[in-house]
């Protein structure tokens, strides 16, 4: 593996402007802070350094200004209070723009969705945000194709997230990109956390009518991760959720945008990566392994959702060798707009949807970039 005193490490600022939430600034920097199994280096910046008043009682001691910006490859764009009331200031939206003319990613946490729209790098793309401000968004960036029904969008080079725990599925799913599977679950672990909330689960919005089986069919998605290796069709998943198949069926693509057989599937393909990052298994046994069949099965839905094959990405995200061969060190998964496909990516071990909560919803399309 290489010294940590030698390798590159990725640079992510963390932009604090007047009003920030506390837990939409302290979950980047906490995921990416710079350990022996996280190769970044985080910088806590605002408009200019020193003390930002931040929401909820809370300020900020900032090292360092908009230069942040410049040095950064990855900018986290944290929530603030009354988004809707003004943009930030002039130069914070020149410095966020130049940064993007640069090549670095864009992220914002729930409302931080606003200082990214009114950099204009929006228009014309998906985007969401907290589900209480998503109409907020829309009629102030017109432009934006606000979806409220996502924890997060991936549009490549920019991306966007509703509340502040979807913060963390955002997160999770940029490592997923930097640095494959099993750095996302290792993460996961540490921060205990749902391993991945596809982005294709929904947000949570106050309803008037209890869901008095949500529990029951994440106790099935949980159930079934733990069964990949064995036949997982519909019956069975209705079976042990003690629902009809058709109930099943309709609930089940309610909860994760999915449908049970299309989660499975990107399970099992998740299962498969991590196999593939971490053992020295061949092709043909992770494919028995996780349920697939055949390699021959395998490489079709790995170019299908991954557009790559097993063997190529086994060479990318294979220790000492991740994030290295795309850029932002990411590989971005393949899927239809709207649908299942989900731009949020595959589930975690095929937690697409996450493990059953109730969370934010995730985004149904794919990354682009």
């Amino acid at each position: 593996m290489t010294d940590r005193r030698t390798r590159r490490l990725r640079r992510v600022a963390v932009l604090v402007l007047e009003g920030a939430k506390p837990l939409d600034v302290g979950i980047p920097a906490q995921v990416f802070s710079t350990r022996a199994s996280m190769p970044y280096e985080v910088r806590v910046c605002g408009a200019a350094p020193g003390l930002v008043t931040g929401g909820d009682g809370l300020s900020y001691g900032v090292a360092h200004g908009l230069e942040a910006l410049e040095w950064a490859e990855t900018v986290f764009l944290p929530g603030y209070r009354h988004p809707d009331r003004e943009d930030p200031p002039a130069e914070v939206v020149d410095a966020l723009r130049a940064a993007h003319a640069r090549g670095a990613r864009l992220a914002a946490i729930s409302t931080g969705a606003f200082a990214l729209a009114a950099t204009g790098l929006l228009e014309g793309r998906r985007a969401t945000t907290h589900w209480h401000y998503t109409r907020a968004l829309a009629e102030r960036h017109p432009g934006v194709r606000v979806d409220e029904n996502v924890l997060f969008v991936d549009e490549g080079t920019v991306l966007t997230s509703a509340g502040a725990a979807s913060g963390i599925d955002l997160c999770l799913h940029i490592l997923r990109r930097d640095l494959g599977v099993a750095a996302s679950h290792h993460t996961a672990r540490r921060l205990v956390a749902a391993p991945y909330r596809s982005g294709g689960q929904a947000q949570y919005v106050p309803r008037a009518v209890p869901e008095p089986l949500g529990e029951r069919f994440a106790a099935t998605r949980e159930w079934a991760l733990r069964h990949l290796g064995e036949p997982l069709g519909l019956d069975v998943l209705a079976r042990h959720a003690a629902v009809s198949a058709r109930t099943f069926s309709r609930r089940f693509a309610d909860d994760t945008g999915y449908t049970p057989m299309e989660w499975v599937t990107r399970a099992r393909i998740d299962a498969a990566r991590e196999l593939l990052e971490r053992s020295e298994r061949s092709v043909e046994q992770i494919a028995v392994e996780v349920g697939l069949g055949t390699g021959a099965n395998l490489r079709l839905h790995f170019q299908r959702v991954l557009g790559t094959s097993p063997s190529e990405y086994r060479r990318t995200f294979s220790r000492g060798e991740r994030g290295e061969h795309s850029e932002h060190g990411g590989l971005s998964e393949q899927a239809g707009h709207g649908g299942p496909g989900g731009h949020g990516g595959l589930g975690e071990h095929g937690g697409l949807g996450g493990l059953g909560e109730h969370g934010e919803h995730g985004e149904h399309g794919e990354p682009r970039g």
